[in-house]
C-alpha cells in the first residue's frame, strides 16, 4: 500500500520557518518503490535537498511494489490523478520502448533544456540499461546495481579461511562452503537472492558469453535466442547438487534470502549490490566480491550487466517544474552526494567524480568493495554492455519458474532450460 511522506518530514520544519511568506515554491513529486535502509537514505537525501534551497519542494510517494506503482501511473496517464514529475521504473531491458510512450520525457531532452554539472557518467556501460541505440540517456539511473557476493568475515575466520581471499570461481566457492560447514560448523553455508540476475542473466557476460544470440539484441531483434549452452547446464546442475547436499539453503527471486545473511545465519550470499544497505545496517562483519566465474570458460572474468531501476521524467508539467526536476537531478549527481548514496546503498556511483569522491575508509572497511566497482572495466564490452529483448518482464517469470523447478528436482536442468528457452521465444514474438 502506498504512503505519502508527510510534508513536515520531507520539507523539514526549518524550511517552513525560514521561507518568506511571499516566496513562490515549485513543487515536484517522485513516486518510488525503495524499501528498508535504501528508502530511508533516499528520504534523507530529499530532506537535505529541500532544506538546501528555498525555491523547490520535493514530495515523495512510496509504493510497496512496482505493480502498484505502475497501476497508479496508468491512472495518472489517463488523467484520473495528478502525474508525478519523476517515477522509478524497474529495468525492462527495452528502454527505447518505454521512451516512446507519449507521456515520457527522455532525460537527454530535459538536460538539453536545463544542463546539469557532473553529467559525465562514471562508465558508459554502467548506464547502458537506460540508453537508446544512439547512446542518449533516457532516464536517471540512480538505482543502478550489479550482482555481487557477500561473505561473513567471522564465519570465514572460524573455518580457517582467509577473510581477504573470497572465492573467485564456482568450484573454489564449493570448496569454501564445504570447509565452512565442516570446519566452521556453519549450518547455512550459502543463500542467493535475485536468482535469475545472479545465476542466469549474468552467468553469460561474467563467463565471456552472449546472453542472447546474436549480440544480446542490441543491434538486431530478429532471430533472438537465449544462449543456454553447456555453461548453463553445468551451472544449474551445480546449484541442484548444492541444494541436495544442503550447501545452498535458500534461493529467492527477490531479496528474501538476503535477510538470512543479514541476520548472521548464513556465510555467503549472492544478490544485487543494493543489498549492501540492508547488510550494512545489520551489524554483520562482511566482505564483498564479484560473482564467481568458471575457469573452463574464460581466463579472465568479464563484467556483469548493469540493471536495477531508474527515475523517468514525465511530460505534461510546466517549464518551472521541469527546471526544478533538473535541479534535483543535478543535486543527486553531485560527487559528494552520489558517492554517499553509493556507499550507503550499494547502488553504482555512476560518475567518475563520484567514484573518486567516495571515502577511502569505505573501501578499506569493506574488503573487496573497490574491486566490485573496478570490475566494470573487465571483459568484452559487447557481451557485458547490456541486452535488449521484448517482453522481458514476462520472460523473467518463466526464467524464475525454470530455476525453481530444477532446484526442487521437478525436472532436469537441461529440460528446465530448454523449456524456458522455448517459452521465451514465444514471448519475444
Amino acid at each position: 500500500m502506498k504512503s505519502i511522506v508527510s510534508r513536515l518530514t520531507v520539507v523539514g520544519i526549518s524550511t517552513l520557518l525560514v521561507a518568506p511568506v511571499f516566496a513562490q515554491k515549485t513543487e515536484i513529486e517522485i513516486w518510488h518503490t525503495l524499501s528498508g535502509p535504501n528508502r530511508a537514505e533516499f528520504e534523507s537525501l530529499i530532506n537535505r535537498f529541500n532544506s538546501s534551497q528555498s525555491g523547490v519542494v520535493v514530495d515523495l510517494t512510496h509504493f510497496d511494489d512496482q505493480a502498484e506503482l505502475e497501476e497508479d501511473a496508468a491512472k495518472a496517464i489517463a488523467g484520473k490523478r495528478d502525474k508525478p514529475d519523476l517515477v522509478q521504473l524497474r529495468d525492462n531491458r527495452s528502454p527505447e520502448v518505454v521512451a516512446q510512450h507519449k507521456d515520457i520525457l527522455p532525460l537527454y531532452q530535459l538536460l538539453a533544456k536545463y544542463p546539469v554539472p557532473d553529467a559525465s557518467w562514471f562508465l558508459e556501460k554502467t548506464t547502458d540499461f537506460v540508453r537508446d541505440s544512439k547512446g542518449r540517456l533516457l532516464a536517471f539511473p540512480y538505482m543502478a546495481e550489479v550482482p555481487v557476493m557477500f561473505y561473513n568475515l567471522d564465519m570465514y575466520r572460524g573455518a580457517g579461511l582467509k577473510p581477504d581471499a573470497p572465492a573467485a570461481t564456482w568450484p573454489e566457492l564449493q570448496a569454501h562452503l564445504l570447509k565452512l560447514r565442516t570446519d566452521g560448523a556453519v549450518r547455512c553455508p550459502y543463500v542467493t537472492s535475485d536468482q535469475v540476475k545472479v545465476h542466469i542473466e549474468n552467468l553469460a557476460p561474467i563467463n565471456d558469453k552472449f546472453y542472447l544470440t546474436p549480440d544480446n539484441g542490441l543491434t538486431s531483434s530478429s532471430n533472438l535466442s537465449f544462449n543456454f549452452n553447456t555453461l548453463y547446464v553445468r551451472h544449474l546442475s551445480l546449484m541442484v547438487s548444492w541444494r541436495k547436499t544442503d550447501l545452498l539453503m535458500q534461493h529467492s527471486a527477490a531479496g528474501q534470502a538476503t535477510e538470512a545473511f543479514a541476520q548472521g545465519r548464513c556465510a555467503v550470499l549472492t544478490a544485487g549490490s543494493s543489498a549492501l544497505g540492508q547488510v550494512s545496517k545489520s551489524g554483520v562483519r562482511f566482505g564483498v566480491a564479484p560473482v564467481p566465474y568458471y575457469e573452463q570458460e574464460t581466463k579472465k572474468p568479464g563484467a556483469p550487466f548493469i540493471g536495477g531501476s531508474a527515475l523517468w521524467a514525465l511530460k505534461g508539467h510546466s517549464a518551472a517544474r521541469q527546471k526544478a526536476t533538473a535541479e534535483l537531478i543535478a543535486y543527486l549527481a553531485k560527487p559528494v552526494i552520489a558517492a554517499e548514496w553509493h556507499q550507503k546503498t550499494g547502488f553504482m556511483p555512476l560518475t567518475d567524480a563520484a567514484f573518486r569522491a567516495a571515502d577511502v575508509s569505505f573501501y578499506n572497511r569493506i574488503p573487496g568493495a573497490r574491486k566490485v566497482v573496478e570490475q566494470m572495466t573487465n571483459g568484452d564490452s559487447k557481451k557485458s554492455a547490456g541486452f535488449d529483448v521484448r517482453n522481458y518482464p514476462r520472460i523473467l517469470v518463466v526464467l524464475n519458474q525454470a530455476f525453481d523447478q530444477a532446484l526442487s528436482d521437478k525436472t532436469t536442468p537441461m529440460s528446465a532450460l530448454m523449456g524456458a528457452k522455448a517459452e521465451a521465444a514465444k514471448l519475444m514474438r
